[in-house]
């Protein structure tokens, strides 16, 4: 495969896909890879062999993707700005053929909304998936040039149990100019994100 420019005739685009009424909403792992506006050359080849090596938990009977074609469409469509499962679902199946001859996958039909839930819950560790795509973009030329480092918190949607008030709450570490995160943590439910950024800078220095 050759390095692609994007955006390219993939589409690469920053319109976000809503989801259709009764779709319920997920939240796709924190990559937060910034393109420059006028686009970034990534070689697709080396990023799709690196997501390959990631061990694939599921069963191997009556799989219909490939883990590494289910993470390698994710990225990409986390590169246009989708940031939920639903909307990667749809920009894929939007570009599901170009996307197939670009990856050489003899199944054209790209991953329904439901196996990129299931790839994401059980199939790997999602830990590992974002150390991954973190180092393969931090290794491009004029990554990390960046010396400022913000923290951000954000409320995980659709994480809180019913008859409670708190779900899930991550604080990042990313830079800001590439829009990369380099490390995050659960905030614990009797803390807060004061008490959590020790952990989070403990984890950088």
């Amino acid at each position: 495969m050759q390095k692609d420019l994007l955006p390219s005739k993939m589409g690469v685009d920053s319109t976000t896909i809503q989801p259709e009424e009764g779709h319920m909403e997920c939240i796709a792992p924190g990559l937060n890879v910034q393109l420059e506006a006028e686009g970034c050359v990534i070689d697709l080849g080396s990023l799709y062999a690196r997501l390959a090596r990631l061990q694939d938990k599921r069963h191997a009977r009556g799989l219909r993707h490939a883990l590494v074609t289910v993470l390698i469409y994710l990225v990409l469509a986390k590169l246009a700005g989708q940031d939920r499962v639903y909307g990667i679902s749809q920009w894929a199946k939007h570009r599901q053929a170009v996307l197939a001859e670009a990856f050489g996958s003899l199944r054209v039909n790209a991953p329904s909304v439901n196996t990129y839930r299931r790839v994401l819950a059980n199939a790997m560790e999602i830990e590992e998936f974002e150390q991954v795509v973190r180092d393969f973009f931090g290794a491009l030329p004029q990554a990390g040039h960046t010396v400022v480092i913000a923290l951000d918190g954000k409320a995980l949607r659709g994480t809180i149990p019913a008859g409670q008030t708190h779900g899930r709450h991550l604080l990042a570490a990313y830079l800001p100019a590439e829009g990369w995160v380099l490390y995050q943590v659960e905030v614990a439910n009797k803390e807060n994100e004061i008490s959590a950024a020790p952990r989070v800078l403990k984890a950088l220095d």
